[in-house]
């Protein structure tokens, strides 16, 4: 819900950056995740019902590392996507990423070291993700603004038939 308030803050905004950041943030939380799956398998990190087996655990327990906690890599690569779209929005998301943190932790899945890196990682992935790929972002979203897909990306609708194409 917030990625898609966040796109529909960004399409009001003149801004083809805030815009750019806007379709960033769901590739990012994905490309955060991608990359953080061969991390997690090179720490190899068991989790803490595995090192623990007596103690209460709240969710299912999942076969998978650790270290760093996908959830976290995701949340934190989304919030920090969010506040490049609209500073209030972003510092929602930062609250939602860390309370999902601490639920992780709280039900047993994670050491808080897990999902401290993680919304760390993918928060860095987000920032230096969006200044790589924004010069490109931008490129494509004045190209597609041309298109019959304005109204998905400007709320301005005020388009004359020799802008369209096709």
């Amino acid at each position: 819900m917030l990625l898609l308030t966040g796109w529909w803050l960004a399409r009001r905004n003149s801004d083809r950056a805030v815009i750019a950041a806007a379709a960033w943030a769901p590739i990012a939380a994905l490309a955060a995740v991608a990359l953080n799956q061969p991390i997690a398998a090179a720490v190899d990190e068991p989790r803490p019902y595995e090192v623990w087996p007596n103690v209460l655990v709240l969710v299912h327990r999942g076969a998978d590392p650790s270290f760093p906690s996908d959830h976290a890599v995701m949340a934190g690569a989304a919030a920090a996507a969010l506040l490049l779209v609209h500073r209030r929005l972003g510092a929602v998301a930062a609250v939602a990423a860390t309370v999902m943190a601490a639920d992780r932790v709280y039900v047993g899945a994670h050491y808080p070291r897990d999902v401290l890196a993680g919304l760390a990682l993918g928060a860095a992935i987000a920032v230096v993700g969006y200044l790589l790929i924004r010069p490109i972002l931008t490129r494509l979203l004045d190209y597609l603004t041309r298109t019959r897909l304005r109204p998905l990306l400007s709320s301005d609708h005020g388009v004359d038939s020799e802008s369209m194409i096709g």
